[in-house]
């Protein structure tokens, strides 16, 4: 079973793009993360400041989408201070929330391989929900690229905002816990509800 495990965040601003640098700097803190099958991770929220970068608030979180084994372990990384990129944040204040249907719902960016353009992730997205015997409406949106550091260089992924609707409950609880795409431990193909 899946649950969503989820931080309070304390910091003052990361880069938009951080989600690979936030999957670094948490297997660096628990690095039994990088083993745990399942794991999805979220992007922060916060407020973008078009600029590159958002501002963290109170209402700023981590969502950790988890087999329900690993929350003890995950729950190591409350009060933590991780280096996400050239920023810190601190981890606080964890909640555990069951996943719950909804008729809609959304990722901030789907990677899909070899999907380069809106047509070819549209056809993609098409591809996985009938795979998953999903039924929902797919709209593909704003264009997104996601840094990525490996030892040898760095490159930049593609991929596109993704919302589902004319979900049935069963059919949204599936999408939240397969996602769409690859690369879920940074934050792609992760659905909320919108």
């Amino acid at each position: 079973m899946l649950i969503d495990l989820l931080f309070s965040v304390e910091g003052n601003r990361l880069a938009s793009d951080h989600n690979y640098f936030l999957y670094s700097a948490i297997v660096k803190a628990l690095p039994i993360c990088h083993d745990m099958q399942g794991l999805a991770i979220n992007t922060i929220t916060g407020i973008p400041d078009k600029q590159g970068e958002i501002r963290l608030g109170h209402l700023s979180k981590l969502l950790i989408r988890t087999p329900i084994d690993y929350v003890q372990q995950l729950s190591l990384l409350l009060g933590q201070k991780l280096r996400v990129g050239k920023y810190y944040i601190a981890l606080k204040n964890a909640s555990i929330c069951q996943l719950k249907p909804a008729n809609k719902l959304c990722s901030r960016i789907v990677i899909i391989k070899n999907c380069i353009n809106e047509r070819s992730v549209l056809n993609g997205v098409n591809k996985e929900l009938e795979s998953l015997n999903v039924n929902g409406v797919p709209v593909i949106s704003d264009r997104k690229t996601l840094l990525l550091k490996k030892p040898t260089r760095t490159y930049t992924i593609v991929g596109y905002s993704v919302i589902l609707s004319e979900l049935s409950d069963s059919d949204s609880i599936t999408i939240q816990q397969h996602g769409i795409g690859g690369k879920r431990r940074i934050g792609c193909g992760v659905f909320v509800q919108c």
